[in-house]
């Protein structure tokens, strides 16, 4: 079935329920079925971007002018139910030599890639029910985003999103426990709808738990099982644990990160493996004034057999392991990753540069260097712009790439 028309069947489904379902309204909940739909509250968005890519080994630099035209309506709440729906569309202005990923591009292979391809997409749609403050249920398309979204995340960098088709379950529990659970039935990746890594049908069951130990500190132990019908390599099993917390320093504060996981092959996946993930920094931020990070990240690997290694097939990739986006995916040896982060403001202007070296984690690999540079500000109420570089140079592992960015973003 289309993906378009299958997350349609749930929205059907769902709604045939809520009107089914034998609940009677609490007082004060007088509004009607049609009360509710049209006292919603409607979105209107655009981003429009320019990506340029100048990587060895292409004669020719990628130019990507693109932008993405979002809308989407939120209805209001009958019986503790509600409804949402979000349709983007991503369209080529001008400039469209680059190649999109994945097939929806082919004859323009000769490109680098930058991957939003062109079309439209039925972003979200689901039904959520909150039985009461503390609880959601959400059924549908929708977005997923776990902590920091190293695991489990939305891609929202990219044009396209990625969202995904499941149940997923919120929950406040005892004493300052937040629980979250997500059992997903379709990836669909920011592909796109015209080829078939576009979507991966999977069984996968994400929980993850945030245990608030003090005002300052909390823990997340989470388990990410997921079993991929389309792409076996991805089939893995993630049990970890998070902590975070800040600690003062005078008027200014110290945010810490530690952060351990292990993976495991399973199911149809065609390599028997284990390995290991560590997340340690630390950043130091000056009340009223600039922050300064320092972390190290590793991503386990083999350095006498392929395949082995710790991957995130769920990941938000672009946000880690610098933005020339050159380990989507992990290196057979692992990844090591030591990076330093400065971020401050100028008048009206946010500014952030990063310095990442990356080397293997088993055996000798040098996999280069990387600096990351961003300006971004607000323009009015309704707008912003945003400005980006980033200049990976290689040793070892992939080629030498530049990345510029100029995007502009408007909500009404």
């Amino acid at each position: 079935m289309n993906s378009n028309k299958a997350g349609a069947a749930v929205l059907i489904v769902a709604a045939s329920t809520l009107i089914a379902v034998p609940t009677f309204a609490q007082e004060g909940e007088d509004q009607s079925l049609a009360g509710a739909i049209s006292s919603g509250k409607a979105t209107v968005g655009f981003r429009y971007r320019y990506e340029m890519v100048d990587q060895d080994g292409f004669a020719d630099n990628a130019n990507a002018s693109t932008v993405r035209l979002r809308m989407n309506y939120k209805t209001g709440s009958f019986r503790k139910w509600s409804a949402f729906g979000e349709f983007d569309y991503v369209g080529e202005l001008f400039l469209n030599d680059f190649n999109s990923l994945g097939g929806s591009s082919p004859d323009r292979d000769q490109y680098p890639v930058v991957a939003d391809p062109k079309g439209p997409d039925l972003n979200q749609l689901y039904l959520d029910y909150d039985p009461n403050e503390n609880t959601k249920l959400r059924f549908g398309r929708q977005r997923i985003l776990l902590d920091n979204q190293r695991f489990v995340g939305g891609v929202g960098w990219r044009q396209n999103e990625q969202t995904y088709d499941g149940i997923s379950f919120d929950m406040k529990a005892v004493g300052n426990t937040q629980f979250k659970y997500a059992y997903v039935t379709a990836v669909r990746r920011i592909n796109g709808d015209d080829v078939s890594a576009g979507r991966h049908d999977t069984d996968a069951h994400l929980l993850n738990a945030s245990v608030k130990i003090s005002d300052d500190w909390k823990v997340t132990p989470y388990y990410y099982r997921i079993d991929n019908k389309d792409a076996a390599a991805a089939s893995t099993g993630t049990f970890g644990v998070r902590l975070v917390g800040d600690v003062a320093v005078g008027d200014n504060k110290v945010s810490i990160v530690a952060e351990f996981a292990n993976q495991t092959d399973i199911t149809n996946n065609p390599v028997n493996y284990d390995a290991d993930y560590l997340n340690i920094g630390a950043t130091y931020a000056m009340k009223d004034g600039p922050s300064f990070g320092i972390a190290y990240e590793s991503l386990g690997g083999d350095a006498t057999a392929a395949g082995m290694s710790f991957r995130t097939p769920l990941a938000t990739l672009h946000a880690f392991q610098g933005w020339a986006d050159k380990f989507l995916g992990t290196p057979d040896q692992g990844i090591n990753d030591l990076f330093a982060t400065v971020n401050f403001k100028a008048g009206k202007w946010n500014l952030t540069g990063v310095y990442h070296d990356f080397s293997a984690e088993a055996g000798s690999g040098d996999w280069g260097t990387e600096i990351d540079l961003s300006a971004g500000r607000s323009l009015g109420d309704r707008y912003g712009l945003l400005l980006k570089g980033a200049f990976y140079n290689a040793d070892q592992w992939a080629t030498d790439t530049n990345k510029f960015w100029v995007m502009l973003t408007g909500s009404y």
